[in-house]
């Protein structure tokens, strides 16, 4: 039967050829924006980790919910040993400190509500990769009172490298407190609602600025992304019974997870727009070619083939031909992507981001088969109502289209 069926392919090599392409074109179709959904997620993820939260982060438990409002009640006392714990696992590249804290920013003539955050310089600089200055320069463990302002604060308060700033905080015991520091970058992030509130100052002067020894979150950084999970698991288990809590970079930036959805979700749609195109291209392709044909199923059945037969060979052929332009389109795909990746697809900043970006399309290996499937499946599903149709036609009204 696979013999005769891909014989009768053939047989109408035009009509073939055009249901192959709408085949392959959908594929394709599929392919790339699937990459391109991937690719802009990828990105996304990795900006908010090498700009903002790192992979992990370890605070006491319900810092996450509430800490954001109250920092000085989830301070983690004694991080040392919690850092050389984490520090020894595999693939683990970086641990750092964070304290953080709100206040005022005062530049001489007006005040801004800030966020604030005590960074260790050295690691935040490894870790801030995706972090882009727009005038100055990132922290160094040389700056003891250096700030870097998120280029909203800068606008706000006329702010650039090389002026002085007050800020003022209250301590965890409810005192006020307040220490000058000089200006050395402004950055922007991924995130335009960041770079409006937030500033990062050196750990050891957010110390003594909140007079605390204390720090708020552990930060970890990974060799690869992609070990999160698997590190985050071996940490709840040894954490947990410290009450401690650790969270993922998802987790952390809700963001991430409304543009997963969004973007998860126009995908969906217009997987569902070329699944119906290619059903609707090879339904029409295979009724006319069994149209064409029905004198000549008519005569199988006659020579004692069952309509079972008809309707196998109908569907084995269209089998066939979804097989081969799935695969086809596959191959087409995969090299569309490389040689569009190469070139690059500028973009403009996404909502509630002020950074454009270079996008590309990275064809995973499961974008790859859902598109190889949709293509197969579809070719398959169109060739079911026509199969059925004629197999079910009397052989004498059969036997008519041949005079």
């Amino acid at each position: 039967m696979l013999k005769l069926a891909l014989r009768n392919l053939f047989r109408q090599r035009l009509r073939t050829l055009m249901t192959l392409s709408a085949i392959v074109f959908g594929v394709v179709a599929l392919m790339l924006s699937g990459g391109f959904v991937r690719d802009t997620l990828s990105q996304l993820g990795e900006a908010l980790i090498h700009s903002q939260s790192g992979h992990l982060q370890i605070a006491n438990t319900g810092f996450f919910a509430e800490g954001a409002r109250k920092p000085e009640q989830y301070l983690m006392k004694n991080v040392t040993p919690v850092r050389q714990e984490i520090a020894a696992l595999p693939g683990v590249a970086d641990v750092m400190a964070r304290l953080n804290f709100s206040g005022l920013l005062n530049n001489g003539r007006s005040d801004d509500a800030i966020v604030g955050e005590g960074v260790e310089p050295g690691g935040e600089a490894r870790l801030g990769s995706f972090l882009v200055f727009a005038a100055g320069r990132q922290l160094n463990d040389e700056d003891k009172d250096g700030i870097i302002i998120g280029q909203g604060v800068a606008n706000a308060l006329k702010l650039k490298p090389g002026d002085s700033a007050t800020l003022a905080v209250n301590t965890p015991e409810g005192a006020m407190n307040t220490l000058e520091f000089k200006v050395v970058g402004v950055f922007q992030s991924f995130s335009k609602d960041y770079d409006a509130r937030t500033v990062k100052i050196p750990l050891a002067a957010a110390q003594d600025l909140l007079d605390t020894p204390a720090a708020n979150t552990v930060v970890v950084v990974l060799r690869k992304t992609e070990d999160t999970e698997r590190i985050q698991r071996e940490l709840k288990a040894k954490l947990d019974q410290q009450g401690l809590e650790v969270k993922n970079w998802e987790e952390i930036n809700d963001f991430y997870d409304k543009a997963a959805g969004f973007y998860n979700m126009q995908f969906g749609v217009l997987r569902l727009i070329v699944l119906i195109m290619v059903l609707l291209s090879v339904t029409n392709s295979v009724n006319m070619t069994v149209l064409e044909r029905v004198g000549e199923f008519g005569t199988l059945m006659a020579v004692g083939n069952r309509s079972g037969y008809i309707f196998r060979l109908v569907v084995t052929e269209s089998a066939l031909l979804g097989f081969f332009a799935a695969l086809l389109g596959a191959a087409a795909g995969i090299a569309l992507a490389v040689v569009i990746t190469k070139i690059g697809i500028p973009m403009p900043p996404p909502p509630n981001s002020n950074l454009p970006y270079t996008a590309a399309i990275r064809p995973t290996p499961e974008v790859a088969l859902a598109a190889t499937l949709v293509g197969f499946m579809a070719t398959v599903l169109a060739s079911i109502l026509p199969a059925l149709h004629v197999s079910r036609r009397p052989v004498v009204e059969a036997l008519r289209q041949n005079v």
